[in-house]
């Protein structure tokens, strides 16, 4: 088989089939961001910009097979001096007739390092008790506090019902279920889509519910309490009934609700076109129980530490705008993202992945990204120590100004068996930014705003 009609097939004649995999794909994604332990530092597959069409997990999923299919991956996710995360991928595909499929998914994943805490960078070492009451954890002269206990495990399972119960129309239903040591979620999501002017055009409509529920170790700290020290008191008694006093009982919960409106449109034999409009509504706790603010003095020495507080509602919204293109020998795409919220973070990607058919049975990706926000209007570097204490106030960088970028390959192989193999390897750097704080005293001496790079590795199968 020629390579041009090899391709053709692929990124051409197969449009109904990519559109059914853009509505699911399309609540998946609304989910995914909203789901996210806000204690949880990073999601390798969604954090560095892939999407449901990049892995081998999710290539054809949503085609005509008779066989179940089977889909398995091994994500490996590395930063350098902090995260690890490690992540096991198994997925079946059946078919019942010609108009339902059943997919489910099921992921674990372990997280392990070191996570900054959100104090600032200081020329001494600064001590800090660690959730749990028990015991306390350093940071150097120098170096950007990290939590190196920063752990946790997590088993995801989802499934989706698709339906087609007539030419042109499809319809979807799904549950979903993350358990891990302090964090739960539920949720259910379903969609629509309908096709006209002969199949080239598709509108979709997808939703999604949540209910998450919050149990940090050590208990919820109590909104922007001060961390207190056992060294500072003569028992541990005395020691416990304060520290007692600087948390709350029992679990919090939060809930999601997402909405996406979609168009794909088939402009000719060689261009899709997509717009997607999303909005999510998020209310209950969304606090980080394991992040601090730093207290400083006019010489920017740290005289304390106060745990971080956010506000209780979030409206996002977002408008994504995506151009496929096939080419002689292979598929190329662009994207672009625009998202805003009440938490006055607006955020720009620009996204391209371009795929070359070296052979009839293999091929190479090159997958870039480039990301940018803006601070959340109560994130903030540090509390004054002659300032009042603000309602709010979250010193976690993934709030604040940052630029990130993504360059990746991907590599593909169709086996003697019909098995594809493929293997990606990224390469993922975060640049935070000063939005405008004074660096003052000793603060100006470090960099308050240091890069973090990370290596993302994958390996699946689908068969």
């Amino acid at each position: 088989m020629a390579a041009t009609s090899y391709q053709g097939k692929e990124a051409c004649s197969k449009v109904t089939s990519v559109s059914q995999l853009l509505i699911v794909a399309a609540a998946s994604l609304l989910s995914q961001s909203s789901l996210a332990n806000p204690s949880r530092e990073v999601s390798p597959v969604v954090d560095t910009g892939a999407t449901p069409t990049d892995t081998a997990l999710d290539a054809d999923a949503y085609t005509n097979q008779v066989s179940p299919k089977v889909d398995v991956a091994m994500v490996y996710y590395q930063e350098r001096d902090r995260v690890t995360v490690a992540e096991g991928i198994f997925k079946l595909s059946q078919n019942f007739g010609d108009k339902d499929k059943l997919v489910t998914k099921l992921a674990l994943d372990t997280i392990t390092g070191a996570s900054a805490n959100g104090a600032v960078t200081q020329q001494q070492v600064q001590t800090f008790t660690r959730p749990s009451g028990t015991g306390v954890y350093q940071a150097r002269p120098g170096e950007t506090p990290l939590d190196d206990t920063f752990k946790d495990t997590r088993l995801q399972l989802s499934s989706t019902w698709v339906h087609t119960p007539s030419a042109g129309t499809l319809t979807t239903l799904g549950g979903y279920l993350s358990r891990e040591y302090d964090y739960t979620s539920i949720g259910l999501n379903g969609g629509g889509q309908w096709s006209f002017n002969k199949g080239n055009t598709q509108a979709n409509l997808a939703g999604g519910y949540f209910y998450d529920i919050a149990n940090p170790v050590g208990g919820r700290p109590a909104p922007m309490s001060e961390m207190v020290f056992r060294q500072d008191f003569d028992s541990e008694a005395a020691f416990k009934a304060e520290f007692d006093k600087t948390r709350q009982s029992g679990s919090e919960s939060k809930q999601t609700l997402d909405i996406s409106l979609g168009l794909t449109q088939t402009v000719n034999k060689y261009w899709l076109m997509q717009i997607n409009y999303g909005v999510s509504y998020v209310s209950g706790y969304m606090t980080d129980p394991y992040k601090v603010l730093s207290r400083i003095n006019s010489d920017g020495h740290a005289v304390g530490y106060h745990y971080e507080h956010r506000p209780d509602k979030r409206l996002k919204q977002s408008l994504y705008v995506m151009g496929k293109r096939a080419l002689t020998y292979g598929v190329f795409d662009l994207s672009y993202r625009y998202s805003i919220d009440d938490w006055s973070i607006d955020s720009h990607t620009l996204e391209s992945r371009y795929r070359v058919n070296l052979t009839t049975r293999s091929f190479v990706q090159l997958h870039l990204r480039a990301y940018q926000q803006t601070a959340a209007k109560f994130y903030r570097l540090y509390l004054r120590d002659d300032q009042a204490l603000p309602q709010y106030g979250s010193a976690d960088y993934r709030l604040g100004a940052i630029d990130s970028y993504t360059i990746g390959l991907k590599y593909g192989q169709r086996l003697k068996d019909g098995t594809l193999a493929t293997f990606r390897l990224e390469y993922y750097q975060q640049r935070p930014q000063n939005s405008g704080f004074d660096l003052v005293g000793q603060l100006r001496r470090f960099d308050q705003f240091p890069n973090n790079d990370a290596i993302i590795a994958q390996l699946g199968f689908s068969f």
